[in-house]
């Protein structure tokens, strides 16, 4: 069982390894900040759509709770008229082309997110390594705003607006760049994107955004339980940060048995055996991979983002004065 060794734990302050790592980090931040200043100059090209972009990242690495968020989005926008069409990485994915996912898509091949994604949102999803190749496919499909998940480096991509989402809890750690803390770019970074989502408490100039979820649904079946009813399980989880998962089963009040695993991790029949015959719950991101297991026992937890639809509104407000 290859069970995950959180790099945060060095991460949240300036400790031995961060000091050791600090010269990498601040090459790294230096190189970021140049690329990201060449793009703005014209020095590099930016590819703009015929269509407006929403670009929804991190400025740090590990799980803040995007993925909902982007289906929050992609609902609000459809609700108002508008054709939305998401475009990511695939990350975990063998796919090396344009691909169009579908709700049926091996996540091997397009990544457990992208299969996600596409079995939630209005409208298409396409996974792509280049962003510019993928975001032009939707426009080819019809869509009249692309939302660029997980893109928030990506600049050769041309971007209408820009939204971050952040862990409340752990926002910028000791506030260095990787490897020696989480930042991808500098945290000054986060003041300046359009709008800035926090999961959980929020600061000033920041949106709120809850997770809601109350049942798990059998992975690969139709059956449904309350959370209230189960008693001790088995967690697993292989998202950016287990943990958060945890916690949210322990305050429905469920004794929990943790087993987390890298992000993005490719589940055996191994992986999901453990002494006690505890029911074994995980995250919807994880129960795609499992479906090909086909075994009882296992449940996974829906979760839906909760957020202020002034946000909403107000999003859409720039996209349509832009």
């Amino acid at each position: 069982m290859r069970l995950l060794k959180d790099p945060w734990r060095h991460w949240v302050e300036r400790g031995v390894w961060s000091r050791i790592l600090w010269p990498v980090a601040a090459l790294y931040c230096g190189v970021t900040a140049l690329r990201r200043r060449l793009y703005a100059a014209g020095v590099f090209r930016v590819h703009a759509p015929a269509v407006p972009v929403v670009v929804v990242g991190n400025v740090t690495v590990g799980g803040t709770g995007k993925t909902p968020f982007v289906l929050w989005l992609c609902e609000k926008l459809a609700a108002e008229g508008w054709r939305p069409g998401i475009v990511l990485r695939g990350y975990g994915g063998r796919n090396r082309g344009v691909l169009c996912v579908e709700p049926t898509t091996d996540p091997w091949l397009a990544g457990d997110e992208a299969v996600l994604l596409a079995r939630h949102a209005r409208g298409p999803v396409i996974a792509s390594r280049d962003r510019v190749a993928g975001a032009r496919a939707l426009v080819e499909r019809g869509c009249d705003v692309v939302i660029a998940d997980d893109g928030l480096q990506h600049y050769r991509l041309g971007r209408t607006v820009e939204i971050g989402v952040l862990d409340g809890t752990r926002r910028f750690g000791n506030g260095l760049c990787l490897p020696a803390g989480p930042l991808r770019e500098r945290a000054a970074r986060w003041g300046h994107l359009d709008f800035r989502v926090t999961q959980g408490r929020a600061a000033s100039g920041e949106w709120s955004m809850g997770l809601e979820g109350e049942h798990a649904r059998a992975v690969g079946g139709e059956a449904r339980v309350a959370l209230a009813t189960l008693k001790r399980v088995h967690a697993v989880a292989g998202i950016g940060y287990p943990q958060r998962f945890f916690r949210a089963l322990e305050k429905s009040g469920i004794e929990v048995i943790p087993h987390p695993f890298a992000d993005h991790h490719r589940y055996s029949e191994k992986d999901l055996m453990f002494d006690s015959p505890d029911p074994v719950v995980m995250t919807e991101k994880d129960a795609v991979k499992c479906e090909r297991l086909a075994r009882s026992g296992l449940w996974y937890v829906p979760v839906q983002a909760a957020l202020d639809d002034e946000l909403g509104r107000r999003i859409i407000s720039r996209l349509r004065g832009s």
